[in-house]
């Protein structure tokens, strides 16, 4: 028999949610969107930041999806007033894709939000994106589900993060489940190659969980050689991660460094100029045939999947229009893929935040090349998707929080054991 359809009144405590868009109708759009989902309240909604800060006031919020271009006060004006008044709510900037907004986007991440959306131009391309209104929802749940988690984290026994939906209710979304688990669960076991699993203590876990409840999660052993090139995949949360993750490099590694973050055109090129920016180092986006460079980094484009291959005496770029994997394009699966046939068992990968489980796969096929994998822990993830797909597969060698992964990656590269 068919299932009827989650509703908000199946869900205790929904995550609480505020709009912020000049516009009527796209502010229309993205509520309709956010509140259809079981896990959202949108308790209200404004047209500029200046209502947005009378609101917050009136209403316990914890996410807000922020427009950037607005009268009389902007989202980036905005950003900071609003941060100063809730310092714990999660801003998600929602910008069109165009270059300028692009940077701006990636500014208003070092001025304290906490992702952003890719908005379509115009509200009919709003209306018939599938793509946005997923991305949208999926982002602004999780996010909020960190605020919720940080707020409760002193209190874990009273944590009220959304119960979920009755069974038989959820639904599979790019390859991560997205209702239909519990808000509770056991944390993943972490055990040594014939090593028995330690006892642990349940946990708070968000709405978005990336597998199977409890479950246990085995180390491999990893290759003994100093690694060749660093490879690394992320996604939601990813450009912060990134940012933190470089900032434990004492210097410059001494092989080079590529990126598959998913974003859009445009993003990428904004993200690779920041990377090299924060880091001082050589920092571009990844272009067709390229040779590789020691101490270099390299991001995918958005909308190309970016691979290495042998040729002309160097390991060289190369960019393809092959269709979308896991949803993505770019996609870490295809970088990974490459890399296990041009390096073998000198790559060194690294899987960081972000929803699904593109990665997984690839990380597969790198390891049986005897390639090494680590990953981000659930605890520093803001969605342990990738990183918990890898690591519940038993492909890593190692899985940290993001600041001890790091240091744990400078020091590999090092040639330190």
């Amino acid at each position: 028999m068919q299932q009827s359809p989650t509703t908000q009144s199946q869900v205790r405590n929904p995550y609480r949610v505020m709009v912020v868009d000049d516009s009527a109708i796209i502010r229309g759009f993205l509520s309709r969107y956010l509140a259809d989902d079981a896990f959202i309240d949108v308790v209200t909604t404004a047209n500029n930041g200046v209502m947005a800060l009378r609101a917050l006031d009136n209403y316990d919020i914890e996410a807000i999806v922020l427009d950037i271009e607005m009268p009389e006060m902007d989202g980036m004006t905005a950003l900071p007033k609003l941060l100063e008044k809730k310092p714990d709510v999660q801003i998600v900037m929602a910008s069109t894709l165009t270059r300028k907004n692009a940077e701006i986007s990636m500014r208003a991440l070092q001025l304290g939000a906490v992702d952003y959306v890719p908005k379509p131009e115009t509200a009919r391309s709003v209306n018939a994106s599938i793509d946005f209104r997923q991305e949208l929802v999926e982002k602004v749940k999780a996010w909020a589900a960190r605020a919720r988690k940080k707020r409760n984290q002193d209190l874990p026994s009273q944590g009220d993060a959304p119960a979920a939906p009755t069974a038989g209710t959820g639904r599979l979304s790019a390859g991560f489940v997205t209702a239909a688990r519990p808000a509770v669960r056991p944390a993943p076991t972490f055990v040594r190659p014939g090593r028995e699993a330690p006892a642990v203590a349940a946990k708070e876990e968000p709405a978005i969980l990336p597998g199977a409840a409890g479950a246990k999660v085995t180390l491999r052993a990893g290759s003994m050689r100093r690694p060749k090139i660093l490879a690394i995949g992320s996604s939601t949360g990813g450009p912060q991660a990134l940012m933190k993750f470089f900032a434990q490099f004492t210097k410059a590694p001494e092989v080079p460094v590529l990126i598959t973050q998913h974003m859009p055109a445009n993003f990428t090129a904004i993200l690779a100029k920041h990377l090299g920016q924060s880091t001082g180092w050589p920092s571009n986006e990844g272009q067709d045939g390229e040779a590789v460079k020691p101490g270099h980094i390299y991001v995918a484009p958005g909308g190309r999947h970016m691979e290495v291959t042998e040729g002309e005496g160097a390991v060289r770029i190369r960019l393809t229009d092959d269709p979308p994997e896991n949803f993505c394009r770019p996609a870490v699966d295809p970088m990974f893929r490459s890399l296990a046939r041009v390096y073998g068992d000198t790559v060194l990968a690294v899987v960081l935040t972000g929803m699904g489980h593109d990665g997984m796969k690839g990380a597969r096929e790198l390891t049986r090349a005897g390639g090494t994998v680590m990953a981000q822990d659930e605890a520093t993830s803001v969605v342990w998707g990738m990183p918990g797909a890898v690591a519940t597969a038993g492909l890593c060698t190692e899985i940290l929080p993001l600041q001890d992964l790091g240091v744990r990656t400078a020091k590999r590269l090092q040639g330190v054991a």
